[in-house]
């Protein structure tokens, strides 16, 4: 990952919410990002407001390497799950797991989207004392340090004593402004990451728009996750007035299989 970082002017992560979805995805970008958003969308039909635990997000990256041995996995770890030393604990099982690099936000519980109304700021010497860490605990995985802040004086301080503290990168969450990004992005001596979700907070931006801005990593968040929503959607009401006839599907068990194929194939076949 810090190679595709060197040798791009920007680097698009596409988030995925389970290993059939992140399969797909991984078919079009070489860099995934396992969303917080849709995990806890996929794994337990519930709302990204802290219900995940840290045991299923490591058995899912192990999921996820196991067919993809050679893609990037960024992985949003929310708060690294409460403590220092269970943050620091799950960068390393992630890191032996094989993923690229995680996202560690500066909320406080309970925590929740970024996108959501409602969040809560660790103080500045707490979250910097769980950052400093998870730093000396990872060996060569990447570090998105993330702050929730909304007031602009204090997301300066925060992202300036990120990249102080060591952070391979910095995100601001939920940002309605592309000025503000292009300032923040000046301020700092790290690659800025900017996090984009269908609906959100953030305005819709083109990756020239977010590059001439000083955006380096670009996060999608949940196109996977919507899509399936729609398409979903779309094929049970067709089903209905089809009067339950898979006639004309687009998709079939042999398109389906294909994919399948592939990661095993993958498996098999690693460098």
């Amino acid at each position: 990952m810090r190679e595709s970082i060197a040798n791009s002017h920007i680097v698009p992560f596409i988030g995925v919410y389970d290993v059939f979805s992140a399969a797909l995805a991984g078919r079009h970008f070489d860099s995934l990002f396992v969303s917080g958003f849709g995990f806890a969308a996929s794994n337990y039909g519930l709302p990204d407001i802290g219900f995940i635990t840290w045991t299923d997000i490591v058995a899912y990256v192990q999921r996820l390497r196991t067919v993809l041995p050679t893609h990037n996995l960024l992985v949003d770890i929310d708060d690294g799950y409460c403590d220092p030393e269970v943050a620091c604990h799950v960068v390393s099982v992630l890191e032996a797991a094989g993923a690229s690099g995680v996202v560690l936000e500066d909320q406080k519980r309970p925590r929740r989207c970024g996108h959501f109304e409602g969040k809560q700021i660790m103080p500045l010497d707490e979250y910097l004392a769980k950052l400093r860490a998870v730093l000396a605990t990872r060996r060569d995985m990447l570090v998105i340090a993330r702050t929730d802040a909304g007031d602009l004086d204090e997301i300066r301080q925060r992202v300036q004593a990120f990249a102080a503290a060591g952070a391979d990168a910095v995100l601001v969450d939920g940002l309605t402004n592309l000025e503000i990004v292009r300032e923040l992005s000046r301020a700092v001596d790290r690659p800025f990451c900017f996090n984009q979700i269908a609906g959100g907070k953030s305005p819709p931006c083109t990756q020239d728009e977010l590059q001439h801005a000083g955006v380096s990593l670009v996060i999608y968040s949940t196109p996977c996750l919507f899509a399936a929503q729609a398409a979903i959607e779309d094929a049970m009401l067709d089903l209905k007035a089809r009067d339950g006839t898979l006639a004309g599907s687009r998709i079939g068990v042999k398109d389906c299989t294909q994919i399948l194929t592939e990661n095993l194939v993958r498996r098999d076949a690693r460098p």
